[in-house]
């Protein structure tokens, strides 16, 4: 695969992002692009490894799987890039893919962590190649609607038009069957429209562009409908052939401190979603959103979501941000509780934390520290934060907790303060009136591979189903979950 030697050739080389302190200024896609001889040098690294470990997508020494949850067909399309096959590359992309646009955007490339190049030298840049096919695509007119050759006149509703459901969907549909997808709200996309920042992911131009493809293709969306309560979800059951619910986990882990009902406290995906929503009706112009201009911004949590408060406060222009994360800091390389060819566990300097760190200094992330309380002004509004560091001790039974550390308690200044430790699972609404059974972390219970829930006809998949995860795991769930619901309405499927 690519060309036997290039791996001793080519150096790995990414095209350089958007300088921080110029990109800040605007809401556009910070990635800057490489030319086709580039790409193609890059797709020459690909080494013919023999075992590619890139797209196995399971599970290795770690409940993390290694590789590339959708299989993606890594080697073959390096390969056709490099010979400068880029549409035979696109079509091997889009036979595990429906929206590598997407994928290779926002990703973080799991399969990049599992490249058997990797072990003793840069991985191979799989995540950058895969969206140049793609975009290469689009360019040429080489993506174009996938309307199936006869409808086999079956009906699904799909509840939730995230990741998991858009891939349902379109799979679905390519299978011949009538497809309504429900969003609750204005726009469609989910986490992709509304709970990605712009930067990263552009929505008229890239989310947008796909969805208008979808429904050229046969797919029905329904937006500003929210399932059980506009319309109840047993009413789908009895109107449509099968049901899958593909909502996300979007019950927002909070922080229940003195203090937390001020003014200027918000969970993250308040903040996001309504920035975006703004945007994009608006050019912010509107304001109904809540802004960090001037002000002192504190981020609680060190995932992506954290991530993209950091730089949407930064596009904002606040005065200053904190990231705090409880954990701490991770290793600058694998340790050896973390070989490959798992994900590898370590420290980056991600987009925001690049852009607060060239404007204020340094890397805006605490770690070991925790919030205590929250203090307010005279209009019940957030002035400061105490907060404390911490260390990971044993508790009973061996389990560690955070213990705060004697002697480190201060009060820093905050005037926004953004929750962004994560989710705890789906909301019940739709899950609670159709009786679906739930597991222990109160996500609808369907196993894994079959996606049937508890309710004859009603699949689950996504975030719903497994949990917070990646977007690329809830393609791959949407993915096997139209798969199944095929099966049942018509006893075999030719779905993937």
């Amino acid at each position: 695969m690519g060309k036997p030697t290039g791996f001793m050739e080519y150096q790995r080389e990414l095209p350089a992002d958007r300088a921080p302190k110029e990109r800040i200024k605007d809401w556009n896609e910070f990635h800057d692009h490489h030319s086709e001889e580039k790409i193609r040098e890059q797709g020459a690294r690909c080494m013919d490894c023999g075992v590619p470990f890139c797209h196995t997508g399971v599970p290795i020494g770690s409940p993390a799987a290694a590789g590339c949850p959708v299989n993606n067909l890594i080697p073959e399309w390096n390969d056709l890039v490099y010979r400068g096959l880029w549409q035979e590359a696109l079509e091997r992309l889009h036979k595990t893919n429906n929206f590598p646009e997407f994928t290779g955007r926002v990703c973080p490339a799991p399969c990049e962590g599992s490249c058997v190049l990797g072990m003793n030298e840069p991985a191979v840049t799989i995540k950058n190649i895969e969206v140049s096919i793609i975009d290469k695509g689009w360019e040429e007119g080489w993506v174009t609607p996938d309307i199936p050759e006869k409808r086999t006149g079956k009906r699904v509703a799909v509840v939730g038009s995230g990741p998991a459901g858009l891939s349902c969907a379109a799979q679905l549909n390519k299978a011949g069957h009538k497809v309504t997808v429900y969003e609750r709200a204005d726009r469609v996309g989910g986490l992709m429209m509304y709970g990605i920042p712009n930067m990263k992911l552009e929505k008229k131009r890239v989310v947008q562009r796909r969805i208008d493809l979808m429904a050229e293709s046969g797919v029905e969306f329904v937006t500003n409908t929210e399932i059980g309560k506009d319309i109840s979800a047993q009413q789908l059951v009895d109107d449509f052939d099968a049901v899958a619910l593909c909502g996300g986990a979007t019950k927002p882990r909070d922080l229940p401190l003195e203090g937390r009902d001020l003014k200027g406290v918000h969970f993250a995906m308040e903040f996001l979603k309504a920035n975006t929503k703004s945007l994009l009706d608006s050019n912010h112009e509107d304001g109904n959103y809540i802004s960090a201009k001037d002000k002192h911004v504190i981020v609680i949590g060190g995932g992506d979501t954290g991530t993209d408060c950091v730089g949407t406060s930064m596009r904002h222009g606040c005065t200053s941000v904190t990231q705090f994360e409880i954990m701490e800091r991770k290793p600058d390389e694998r340790g050896g509780n973390n070989p490959w060819p798992q994900w590898p566990n370590i420290y980056l300097l991600d987009y925001g934390q690049e852009e607060a760190k060239a404007v204020f200094g340094d890397d805006p992330r605490e770690y070991l520290t925790t919030a205590t309380k929250f203090v307010g002004d005279e209009n019940g509004h957030v002035k400061e934060m105490h907060i404390t560091q911490v260390e990971w001790v044993a508790g009973d039974g061996g389990r560690p907790f955070p213990k705060p550390v004697e002697g480190t308690a201060k009060v820093i200044p905050a005037d926004v303060v953004l929750l962004a430790m994560g989710f705890l699972g789906p909301e019940d609404t739709v899950l609670e009136e159709l009786k679906v059974e739930r597991d222990e972390r109160s996500n609808a219970k369907a196993e894994e591979g079959s996606y049937t829930t508890s309710i004859p006809g009603v699949f689950a998949a996504g975030d719903m189903r497994r949990g917070q995860s990646l977007v690329v795991w809830a393609f791959k769930e949407g993915r096997g979950a139209a798969r199944e619901v095929d099966r049942y309405l018509m006893g075999a499927t030719d779905l993937p």
